[in-house]
């Protein structure tokens, strides 16, 4: 894994190049170690960039009990923690309108003290709360690698 940091105007860059399932484990428990007060993590990526499966590790880091899988076509899955906690994972890429966003109840997530972390946030981005953490994911095509930035 390989890593830089480029600061600008009081805005943070981390990128990370991942070669691997185990460094997007290390990556995943980074992310939260420099985040520790924010609770919730946009993820934007083509598809196929791994944004599940970085989540995946991110819940494992949380100390979910349940396996992270896809929310899809439930828009939202909740995972149980070890201490009893709530994760909210959220995939917004088949929303049609903001309304369906509204229907689920979106403000009793994002705001509930609880991590929330979504997929496709572009979809949604003006509900989005002002404090977000942005984490994008790049396919580097030539060696399948990704290359993460927080």
């Amino acid at each position: 894994m390989q890593f830089c940091i480029n600061s600008m105007d009081e805005v943070v860059t981390i990128k990370f190049v991942c070669k691997n399932e185990d460094d997007l484990r290390s990556v995943a428990e980074l992310l939260l170690t420099a985040f520790p007060k924010h609770r919730f993590f946009a993820f934007y990526g083509e598809m196929g960039a791994g944004k599940t499966t970085f989540i995946k590790f991110i819940c494992e880091a949380l100390g979910a009990i349940d396996i992270a899988n896809s929310p899809s076509f439930s828009i939202v899955n909740v995972y149980k923690t070890k201490n009893f906690t709530e994760i909210y994972h959220f995939d917004f890429y088949r929303i049609k309108s903001l309304e369906e966003v509204y229907d689920i109840g979106y403000e009793d997530y994002f705001y509930s003290d609880s991590y929330c972390l979504a997929e496709w946030p572009e979809k949604i981005e003006s509900l989005l709360p002002e404090k977000n953490v942005k984490v994008m994911i790049d396919v580097d095509h030539s060696d399948g690698s990704r290359i993460i930035k927080f």
